[in-house]
């Protein structure tokens, strides 16, 4: 496989060490709903402190648990159609400042992580039993970090780099959506029509994860990654035909996702659409790559000649797929028609390549009639990323030994901006330096 210059960037923070704890599982009943309780912490240094903790502390909630568009919980809740939130761990919805015992050069996330745990414990607050997600917000401007957020893929731990740009939902989501078990979401370039050859190349814009913004939510890989799209949503094609796609993030029934079988990987097809907050810059049918299982480290697959995206100011169905065809597993897919709130697509599994239909990325229904409303059901999808999973239980009042567990890092840079009047979070969005996990692909 070919590969770009980004596409070789190692994740700065990938094979750095993390205190114990992974997020549990989503559960998978037809009426599930995980809430997700979430403790916010500022902490300060010995050396650095807030410039205004108050507004800071003021602020906070309504970042993670507000109820306006632009919170952590409303954006979780749209995106998952009400089967995941956060919930404040405590009344006051966030905790500190909390002054470690430490100076702030260097970054040390690990020990951030630790000291502030044994904090939290000397107040009786115990990861697994008043908390289930920790997130520690601090002044970075003596840390010296390169990131304006980092999470643990899976896990519970989120870090928040404060004098960052203001980047708002679009860190933090991000950092949350990695301790879903969500990679960063990159592009494979596959101009020549078969997915044989293909380059790494940029980021997909069609993802939190992957510099598209809160506004374009999550892939259909990264919504079967996180338990949100039952198997009736979901469907994993075992036979040549053709299947009818509603809006990835619509109301109603139907499917969402076609998951079909393409050598050791995967290919899932989806129809984006705009719906709520969401997709409002997104439309047409997209294809995804998914190693060897890992739903959680999918990349978009564009069969464009040029470098088109949204962030380009590309038309919204400018990376959409008519026709893909992967002759190593001899496997075709094909737009028959899209628009207006559904696709029709066709599959073949052996060998025939299809050509797209002739009103393949075109609306065919500006108008569609209302959908039904939606059903909320668990997924019986397996998640196939091989992430453990684990609750962490303690009964003790210090915080465990450390274990070795993947982080990923958004953001970073120099540039810092004060802290709003208002109090509001301001973190970096950093989507333009997203760094890429190396995609792995058949040769």
């Amino acid at each position: 496989m070919k590969t770009s210059a980004l596409g070789r960037i190692a994740l700065a923070a990938g094979i750095a060490a993390l205190t114990a704890g992974a997020l549990p599982a989503t559960a998978h009943a037809d009426d599930s709903k995980v809430e997700r309780k979430t403790l916010p912490v500022m902490v300060e240094f010995s050396d650095a402190s807030f410039q205004d903790a108050d507004a800071v502390k003021a602020g906070t909630p309504d970042t993670y648990f507000g109820t306006g568009k632009d919170s952590l919980a409303s954006f979780f809740t749209e995106v998952s159609r009400g089967q995941y939130t956060t919930l404040p761990a405590v009344e006051e919805g966030v905790v500190g400042p909390v002054t470690l015992p430490m100076t702030a050069a260097g970054c040390d996330h690990n020990r951030i992580n630790t000291l502030t745990r044994e904090a939290l414990a000397a107040q009786g607050l115990v990861m697994g039993e008043d908390y289930e997600s920790l997130s520690v917000i601090f002044p970075a401007q003596k840390t010296g970090c390169a990131w304006a957020g980092l999470g643990s893929v899976p896990g519970p731990y989120t870090w928040i780099n404060l004098y960052g740009t203001a980047g708002g939902l679009g860190v933090l989501g991000h950092e949350f959506g990695h301790n879903l078990g969500l990679g960063h979401q990159g592009r494979s370039m596959c101009t020549d029509g078969d997915l044989v050859d293909c380059t790494s190349n940029g980021t997909s814009a069609k993802s939190l994860m992957g510099g598209g913004g809160p506004a374009a939510g999550f892939s259909a890989p990264e919504m079967i990654r996180a338990g949100w799209l039952s198997g009736s949503e979901a469907v994993k094609v075992d036979a040549s035909g053709t299947y009818t796609l509603r809006s990835l993030h619509g109301a109603g029934e139907g499917t969402r996702a076609l998951d079909i079988p393409m050598g050791e990987d995967r290919l899932v097809v989806e129809y984006r659409h705009a719906a709520g907050t969401l997709d409002g810059a997104i439309e047409g049918v997209h294809a995804y790559r998914v190693p060897k299982g890992a739903y959680g480290s999918s990349s978009l697959i564009d069969m464009t000649e040029a470098n088109k995206t949204v962030a380009n100011d590309a038309a919204t169905d400018a990376d959409a797929i008519t026709a893909v065809t992967d002759t190593a597993s001899k496997v075709s897919v094909a737009v028959v028609s899209s628009g207006g709130g559904k696709a029709t697509v066709k599959v073949s599994l052996d060998g025939e390549k299809l050509s797209a239909g002739p009103s393949a990325g075109k609306i065919t229904d500006a108008n569609p009639a209302p959908a039904p409303a939606p059903e909320h059901t668990g997924s019986d999808t397996d998640a196939g990323d091989g992430a453990a999973d684990a609750t962490e239980v303690r009964s003790g009042g210090s915080a465990p030994a450390e274990d070795t567990t993947d982080l990923a890092a958004t953001g970073g840079g120099s540039n810092t901006a004060p802290l709003a009047a208002t109090g509001t979070l301001l973190v970096a969005a950093g989507a333009g330096a997203l760094v890429m996990m190396r995609r792995r692909r058949r040769a």
